[in-house]
């Protein structure tokens, strides 16, 4: 029986979409790595959002005209025996009873049936994720498609769902939300054992190597995302994930990492002694980093514009980094602190959506990742916790991952010798 979730989804979707329009969303396939070896396949999450179906090479077609929304999923064929060697495709029933849609065809036949869905019905614009964040980014899918069809119908108006696809999938549903508390809950655990273990000497990905084992330990082997393990000075590089070097006696670890639980993540960001004890020097800039997440997470509400989020928490910062003769104005608080508070999360974990002008509504649910990157001192600091937005405030999802000085140093003191 399929989830009504995934029903409701492209009920949604139908309603955005003018009359006379087909929508055409592909689930992806995953890229060639070298020889007849592939990068593990991840589903388009669109896609995915409306069906419940995690499988390369699928097609979802829903057509609306003004006597109703007609959908199609074109799905590969039986693979025969070729099933012994990479297991067997999914079957029309399997799909049907995932997505709820009864109108299955094979993946071959999707050009001539496409082409017939355009001549026999009174259709005027196609709708496809045109997505493309960078210039040089190779073409998804759904780029070749558009400029396939550009050249066979020119008269079509053409559509870009990604506006809308990221409307759709801000507001979270109770399946999602859960599936990410999982998700955070299996990260707070990595996290915890990543801490635990830690010795000075170690390597970072030694370290970092706990948290793996924990993720499998919960039978989740998908990552939200590469984990950073950060030693010292490598904790002032955001996107630091090498995690080939060697962790010295006063070290601080910035570890940000999460799991990924049927598609839905989780991301946390800590920061510990690999010793298990902070210095002075490095209390300080942490209670300062802890003090402006925590002005953050008292401000979310909805209502509350997005981008002013980053801008409580930079006034924070200068009253703070003057008081330690770190800065005199907003400009010297960029050079330790140079990337945004907040982002979205949910299927992705910088989940699509535009920030600008948005305000925040009840069912968003958002990261809240303070940062002080102190090259000199050697010191990089990050403190991510996961937030729902409720309708008179927020929850703050990860709550049971400690965070204090006190709370770390007592936890880390009954693994140490």
């Amino acid at each position: 029986m399929a989830d009504t979730f995934f029903i409701t989804n492209r009920q949604k979707l139908a309603s955005r979409l003018p009359e006379n329009s087909a929508a055409v969303i592909f689930s992806g396939k995953a890229p060639l790595k070298r020889g007849d070896e592939y990068y593990p396949f991840s589903p388009d999450r669109n896609f995915y959002y409306l069906t419940d179906i995690a499988r390369e090479n699928c097609i979802l077609v829903m057509m609306k005209t003004a006597y109703d929304v007609h959908q199609t999923l074109f799905i590969p064929r039986d693979n025969g025996v070729l099933a012994k060697w990479v297991g067997a495709n999914m079957t029309e029933q399997e799909a049907t009873a995932l997505s709820g849609i009864t109108d299955i065809r094979p993946i071959d036949a999707f050009a001539e049936d496409f082409a017939s869905m355009l001549f026999s019905n009174p259709l005027t614009t196609l709708a496809l994720d045109l997505e493309h964040r960078q210039w040089d980014d190779a073409p998804s899918p759904a780029l070749r498609f558009a400029a396939q069809c550009r050249k066979k119908y020119p008269a079509f108006t053409y559509l870009n769902l990604y506006p809308i696809f990221s409307d759709l999938r801000l507001i979270k549903e109770p399946l999602e939300i859960a599936r990410m508390r999982k998700a955070m809950d299996i990260t707070r655990q990595g996290i915890e054992a990543m801490m635990a273990n830690a010795k000075a000497g170690m390597h970072e990905y030694e370290i970092e190597a706990y948290f793996d084992f924990t993720l499998l330990q919960n039978g989740v082997r998908n990552k939200a995302f590469s984990t950073i393990a950060a030693a010292g000075k490598r904790g002032t590089i955001l996107h630091y994930t090498e995690n080939n070097g060697k962790t010295a006696d006063g070290d601080l670890l910035l570890v940000d990492c999460g799991a990924q639980v049927d598609w839905y993540n989780g991301d946390i960001s800590r920061t510990f002694p690999v010793n298990g004890k902070f210095t002075e020097q490095q209390k300080l800039v942490y209670h300062i980093v802890l003090d402006g997440q925590q002005k953050v997470i008292d401000a979310i509400r909805p209502g509350l514009p997005f981008a002013r989020l980053n801008e409580i928490l930079k006034e924070h910062y200068l009253i703070a980094l003057q008081k330690i003769g770190l800065a005199k104005t907003m400009a010297d608080v960029q050079k330790y602190y140079y990337h945004g508070v907040s982002h979205y999360l949910g299927a992705e974990t910088h989940d699509i959506g535009r920030y600008t002008e948005r305000t925040l509504k009840a069912g968003m649910v958002l990261t809240v990742e303070p940062g002080l990157y102190i090259e000199e001192w050697g010191i990089g600091i990050r403190i991510e916790d996961d937030v729902l937005v409720t309708e008179n405030g927020c929850e703050v999802m990860t709550k049971d991952m400690i965070k204090t000085v006190e709370e770390i140093e007592a936890f880390m003191a009954k693994g140490k010798p």
